[in-house]
């Protein structure tokens, strides 16, 4: 009796050990190196051998695989030996199984070690390790790595037997395990699935990561809407322009407004009103950064850094200024638009009751896509303008005239309002359908 209580510890002990290569395995694999590398660079040894595991595979797996395979071989020879021969004799007492008393008492004891072995040495122990996966890494790297050196020669002709296997099947170990925005968009879809990102946060995360393919030019406030101040221009000039425009920043311009000479900030102006010390534009400009309308987002928010700026002009390929970004600009292609109050007092496009529109003509042409959507117009590729104005001096060939009109995709487009040269207010106006003969 007492050779069988050992003999059931010993295959309890053996189940144990497989529980623990298996929980081994399973926390090294599953565990995060962005993770265990601040531990293992502030001076945690175990965090340091778990990093190496996870970083050599070939080795790590072999570990644990020669570790497996001996458990589960002696967990068996025990189980075989020890327990099948005691369960036949009482299984022997029964005259219809007596003939295959042996046969039934080994089945038995296979069937209930392999429920012991799947639930005590596999299913058990991979659980805690998914639980917390750096920890048990920490745990455990420590005797692993011990075994893996123990065992040297055996894991070399495993790991070399692997790789001649692989490189006969023309298969690439992978050697580092690689994120890209594709794994991050999963990691982040299935974040907000479970409640760890709230509704807008992949959006914003799914603009950042596009930073590096946009160019500035796709946020930029274009030519014909900035408000410029002429060097030359009176203080109360300036001053009304200011008001009404309820933007902070402006260029200041010389002669011609490709000539910028620099930036003037409202802040700049108000504190010498303030002091009582006579305006003097030319004094108040700062340097103006410029940058090519082509760059990637994020090498202007570096140059923002850098220079402490919060405002770039953009040049085109003819040196010419095409427009004025922002850090405001940048922040609203992240969270969405965030409309000032006189956006919301002044909508851009608007249906009347008659169903016709009345659009401003320095609308965007995508915003107004999205408005008028029986309205289209050329795609992105095949169209050198970025307002609803840019498009009717592109179609109609030259500057229109108030109160020309034409006819396109079932309106009646009229000018209403020009703004000197440039479009300032469009009638779109349905053409009636006639009635059926």
């Amino acid at each position: 009796m007492n050779s069988l209580l050992l003999e059931l510890a010993i295959i309890f002990v053996l189940l144990l050990a497989n529980g623990v290569f298996a929980m081994a395995e399973i926390a090294i694999v599953s565990a995060r190196k962005n993770r265990l590398r601040p531990l293992a660079d502030g001076g945690d040894l175990r965090a340091r051998r778990a990093l190496e595991l996870a970083e050599s595979p070939n080795t790590f797996l072999a570990t644990v695989q020669i570790g497996i395979t001996l458990v589960g071989v002696l967990a068996a020879a025990f189980s075989g030996a020890a327990l099948a021969a005691p369960l036949a004799v009482p299984l022997a007492e029964i005259p219809w199984l007596t003939p295959y008393a042996d046969k039934v008492a080994f089945g038995l004891v296979v069937v209930v070690l392999t429920y012991f072995t799947l639930v005590i040495g596999e299913l058990v122990p991979k659980r805690i390790g998914l639980g917390n996966p750096e920890g048990v890494a920490r745990a455990l790297a420590g005797p692993m790595h011990l075994l893996s050196r123990i065992g040297a020669p055996l894991v070399s002709l495993l790991g070399r037997s692997t790789d001649a296997l692989l490189t006969l099947l023309r298969i690439k170990p992978v050697t580092e395990v690689k994120v890209t925005e594709d794994d991050v968009r999963l990691l982040v879809r299935e974040g907000m699935r479970v409640g760890v990102f709230h509704a807008q946060e992949p959006a914003m995360i799914e603009s950042v990561m596009a930073f590096d393919r946009l160019p500035v030019r796709d946020l930029m406030t274009p030519r014909a809407k900035i408000i410029w101040i002429n060097v030359h221009d009176t203080h109360d000039t300036i001053w009304h322009r200011i008001v009404v425009s309820a933007h902070t920043t402006f260029p200041v311009y010389e002669g011609k407004r490709d000539n910028v000479i620099g930036l003037v900030t409202v802040k700049a102006i108000y504190a010498n009103l303030a002091a009582g010390v006579p305006v003097n534009v030319r004094d108040l400009v700062t340097p103006a950064l410029v940058v090519p309308e082509t760059q990637p987002v994020t090498a202007l928010l570096e140059k923002f850094k850098a220079t402490g700026k919060h405002v770039a002009l953009l040049s085109d390929e003819f040196g010419g200024i095409s427009g004025l970004v922002s850090l405001h600009d940048i922040m609203e292609a992240i969270v969405g638009e965030l409309p000032s109050p006189e956006d919301r007092l002044k909508p851009r496009a608007v249906r009347r009751d008659d169903g016709s529109w009345l659009v401003d003509g320095l609308l965007d042409v995508e915003e107004f896509t999205r408005a008028v959507t029986d309205f289209p117009l050329p795609p992105a590729g095949r169209r050198d303008y970025q307002t609803l104005a840019g498009f009717i001096v592109n179609h109609v060939g030259h500057v229109p005239a108030e109160g020309e009109s034409f006819r396109l995709h079932g309106y009646v487009v009229e000018i209403i309002d020009m703004d000197g040269l440039r479009v300032d207010k469009v009638l779109l106006l349905p053409l009636k359908t006639p009635p059926p003969v």
